[in-house]
């Protein structure tokens, strides 16, 4: 899953919805004197990927696309929010503008508190509405950001806009993946909460 289903499966706090969201660039490893609701996010992000890759649904949508591709579960990641957002209602009692508006008002408050780093990245994403998947507009868009981030020898093998037309293709049946996907995912992640003493995630209707 991507930025956006890492912030909604978090615990309504600031501090551990950007651990979960801020994670990937950090390995999972928090900064010094980082609150335990941020170290608490972290974990959660990391429990999140490992569910996500094993399922059969999410092994079963990167079989829809190229055959062969070392991008396949990145372009996953990145519909599936598509979808989340498409599906948006069936899962969140709180309206997605005005959730994504919550978190990152309160996220550019709390940037200052972090270290330079997680404070540009922070800043990077409430700037360039990195929580926005409401259109295809939008995950081509995602899928260009992530083609001007790879290696060029990375690059060479493998593209993430080359995904693009199967994506719009497969999205019925890739919708109906995550439709299967996705409440397992909750329910993993509030069994995880309740292994850290949180309660469950009270804005999910699941």
């Amino acid at each position: 899953m991507n930025w956006l289903a890492h912030v909604l499966l978090s615990k309504k706090d600031i501090d551990f919805q950007i651990g979960n969201f801020i994670a990937d660039p950090y390995k999972a490893r928090p900064w010094e004197n980082a609150s335990d609701n941020l170290k608490n996010g972290m974990h959660t992000h990391k429990i999140i990927d490992s569910y996500s890759d094993k399922h059969e649904a999410f092994k079963k949508s990167k079989k829809r696309l190229k055959e062969k591709g070392l991008l396949k579960g990145i372009i996953i990641d990145f519909v599936y929010d598509y979808l989340l957002t498409k599906n948006w209602d069936k899962y969140c009692n709180i309206k997605l503008k005005d959730f994504n508006q919550e978190f990152y008002e309160r996220a550019y408050i709390q940037k200052d508190n972090y270290p330079l780093r997680a404070n540009q990245i922070v800043e990077n994403m409430i700037a360039r509405d990195l929580l926005n998947y409401s259109s295809f507009a939008h995950l081509e868009k995602a899928f260009k950001r992530l083609d001007m981030r790879l290696s060029p020898k990375l690059a060479q093998r493998d593209s993430a806009i080359s995904y693009y037309e199967i994506v719009c293709e497969k999205i019925d049946e890739l919708e109906k993946d995550f439709l299967e996907f996705f409440p397992d995912l909750i329910k993993r992640v509030n069994e995880e909460l309740r292994t850290l003493g949180e309660d469950k995630l009270n804005h999910i209707k699941i």
